[in-house]
Order: C-alpha cells, then structure tokens, then sequence
C-alpha cells in the first residue's frame, strides 16, 4: 500500500476523503442547483399515470382510495392466466437431469390428460402441476396447489397438491426414501384420482418422442380457468 508522500498536494477528492486533513473552502463535489419545472412540463405524463391510493398506512385508507385499488384488481386478477403461462415458459431447457426438460414434462402431461377425455380445469391442472419446480425445490406441490387452488375442484386440487408423494411410488426407493409413502392417505376420498393420474399421465411423460400439443394449444384453457375463482375471500369484493 503506498502512503502519501511528506509534502505532497491532496486532491479535493482525497480531501474530502482522507480524515485529519483540512477541508477545503470550495467543496468537492458542488451540488447541482435544483433544474426548475418549465410552464405545462409533466402534465402530459400525469395525465398517464394511472390514479393511485394516497394512503401511507393502511390504517389511514379511506373509500376512495380503496376504490381506486379495487378497480384495478378488477382488471388485473382476470389476467393471471397469461402470467402463469409466462411462468411455465421458464421451465423450458430445464432438464434436471430428466429425458425432457420440465416444460416439455409439463405440456406431456397434460396432453395425456386432454387425449384421455379429461376437464379442461383437469388439463390445466395437469399442465401446471410442476409449475412450482424453479421457485420451490422441497415443496413443488405445494406452489402449484396454491395457484391452482381458487379455480379448480378439489378434488383436483388435492391431485396437484399430493402428486408429489404419489409419484414417489415410482422412484423413491432409488434416492433411499419410502415408495410407499402414499399409503399414509390410504382411504381419503382423492387417493385413488390421485394414483391414477400419476399412473396415467404423470409418470409417463417423459418420453423425448411423444407428439405432445404445444404451449398455444393449452392457453385458452388456462386463460378462461383464471379469468373467475370458485374459491376466494375476494371473490365477490372482485366480482364485475
């Protein structure tokens, strides 16, 4: 580390920087005068910004501020099937190490599903069911459960939420756990579905040449399945 030599002039930076050393008249770095709004600037690019609530703490909301928001949520919410489906596009060149990557497992699925004569709430179901995979790596399940959970039966949420456990019958004994994890649900009214659509459709999707739809075929299904929950606390404060 080079030390300053005995006598030798110090930069306003340094100054401004170095402790003990004599500040200067004139500082450093002279703040900029605050540039002065011009006559008519910003009005146009206020008129764009959406309203918003005024409220720092939601204590201090008032009606007006929650209509605002409740407006908003109105045209929002019906939406939240094109962020799904750019969600699952995430999945895609993820292989983990499986014959397909996650997406292609995921559109597979799902076109069993379709192909069987399956609900279209079933199909996207099963094309949503390992959504969860990039954000949730112990607990997949759960993240597709929990997105799926307002619009479908629950029957088939609870297909999606335990499908995990269930599909570990075909592989569990391989990575030193209980295949038969599963029959810790022997006799629920669901174990049976939730067998079947891992026998039919999930652990079967993993082959490099099936003729499986593709991505566009599947979104007017999750579209309309997002656009209106069966099940929510703010189904009807959402409600047209």
């Amino acid at each position: 580390m080079k030390c300053q030599a005995a006598g030798a002039a110090v930069s306003p930076v340094r100054a401004a920087l170095i402790p003990g050393t004599p500040r200067l008249q004139t500082a450093a770095f002279p703040p900029y005068p605050p540039r002065q709004q011009q006559p008519g600037e910003g009005e146009h690019m206020d008129s764009l910004i959406a309203p918003r609530a005024q409220f720092t703490a939601m204590e201090h909301g008032t009606q007006a501020d929650w209509d605002i928001i409740g407006a908003c949520a109105r045209e929002h919410s019906p939406q939240g099937g094109r962020r799904v489906l750019d969600h699952l596009k995430l999945l895609a060149d993820d292989y983990g190490g499986f014959p397909v990557d996650r997406l292609t497992h995921c559109l597979q699925t799902a076109t069993r599903a379709h192909r069987d004569g399956r609900s279209d709430s079933y199909v996207v179901m099963a094309l949503l069911h390992d959504i969860g995979d990039t954000l949730g790596a112990y607990n997949h399940p759960d993240i597709a459960a929990a997105i799926l959970k307002p619009f479908v039966s629950e029957e088939e949420h609870w297909i999606c939420e335990n499908h995990g456990i269930f599909q570990g019958y075909y592989f569990f004994d391989y990575i030193g756990l209980d295949k038969d994890m599963r029959e810790q649900f022997r006799g629920h009214p669901h174990f049976e579905a939730c067998a079947e659509f891992c026998a039919k459709y999930d652990q079967t999707a993993f082959d490099p040449n099936y003729d499986s739809a593709p991505l566009e075929f599947f979104e007017p299904m999750v579209m309309k399945l997002f656009e209106k929950p069966q099940r929510s606390i703010y189904k009807k404060a959402l409600a047209e």
